[in-house]
């Protein structure tokens, strides 16, 4: 059978389903699911606990758990990188990922030996680079971060896919740089103790953590040229845009440039259409209420989630979203 008559027979049986358990599901809160999803535990590869990652992966495992009576957990990890090998290895269901390692894992480049079968279920927010240092640090820019220690993400990180990227941008040669390959929260803890002179990072803005640091230890943000950005895309996947990281952001007296990159949830391609569609359907209606917890969120639009290029949007997606148009 096709998946695309996977994915129509899911729908039969979904309204089907509503029309008898409407009333049903309106006091018990739980609703029917796609056939697909199997038993036992399902996962969702977030990242470190003080990201966002986490947190969104977390709210979402408890409404799609609740939505659809199934017991879906969120999973710490170390990011992009991480998460998308989970999900291609069966793992995970869903990951997290930023849209250039998502580009990279399908091209099979960079951290990634083969192309890995994954595919996008939505584009969800953008997230910003974050160069962190001590608000009294003599570190000014990147090129005084050489013959210095500085996280540059944890391995199999998609922030150290970009730490990486944009330090040869800007001519500073990264062996120079004795780096702990830490992850967030262990970078925050060494730039408070510190341990370490700077950091990388790569998420959503505020990061909680970072925001959090700022409150008890003075931070600033390097800046990262725009025209370091330009050949960052001209090299890699052109995932990426400039930016600005705004006056008032962990304390900060004025905006620094930055970039940003798009961020995905990502599935494997053989994930069935009805599930894909089950987990749209519940991130969309609970985009109000995670908000609450994770303010990025509040962020997700249909208009803009189908722009995944050039990692291709999932069967199921691309129904879900025409069903929407409808």
């Amino acid at each position: 059978m096709s998946r695309g008559a996977r994915s129509h027979g899911a729908i039969r049986r979904l309204l089907a389903a509503a029309v008898v358990l409407g009333a049903v599901a309106g006091v018990t809160g739980c609703g029917t699911h796609a056939d697909g999803w199997g038993s036992g535990e399902i996962t969702i590869a977030g990242g470190g606990a003080d990201g966002v990652y986490f947190t969104y992966g977390t709210r979402l495992a408890e409404e799609l758990s609740d939505r659809f009576d199934l017991d879906v957990t969120a999973a710490q990890t170390a990011g992009s990188v991480d998460n998308i090998l989970r999900v291609a290895s069966g793992e995970a269901l869903l990951g997290f990922a930023q849209g250039d390692a998502a580009a990279d894992a399908v091209a099979g480049v960079g951290a990634f030996s083969d192309a890995l079968p994954v595919e996008a279920v939505a584009r969800l927010y953008d997230e910003y680079l974050h160069v962190v240092v001590r608000e009294d640090s003599d570190i000014d820019e990147l090129a005084d971060l050489a013959g210095r220690t500085v996280s540059l993400g944890a391995e199999n990180s998609g922030v150290n896919v970009i730490a990486s990227r944009v330090l040869a941008a800007a001519d500073v040669d990264v062996t120079s740089i004795a780096d702990p390959q830490l992850d967030l929260a262990a970078s925050i803890q060494a730039l408070e103790d510190s341990a370490i002179d700077g950091f990388f990072w790569v998420g959503g803005i505020p990061t909680p953590g970072i925001a959090d640091l700022a409150l008890t230890t003075p931070v600033r943000l390097l800046p990262i040229e725009q025209g370091w950005v330009g050949d960052v895309n001209e090299r890699f996947s052109h995932a990426y845009r400039p930016a600005d990281l705004p006056v008032g952001l962990y304390g900060l007296e004025q905006s620094e440039p930055t970039l940003a990159v798009p961020n995905y949830l990502v599935t494997a391609d053989d994930t069935p259409d009805g599930v894909v569609r089950d987990v749209l359907e519940g991130l969309f209606d609970a985009r109000t209420r995670i908000a609450h917890d994770v303010p990025l969120a509040a962020l997700l639009d249909r208009t803009q989630a189908i722009f995944t290029g050039p990692v291709p949007l999932h069967p199921g997606a691309i129904d879900y979203f025409r069903d929407q148009r409808d």
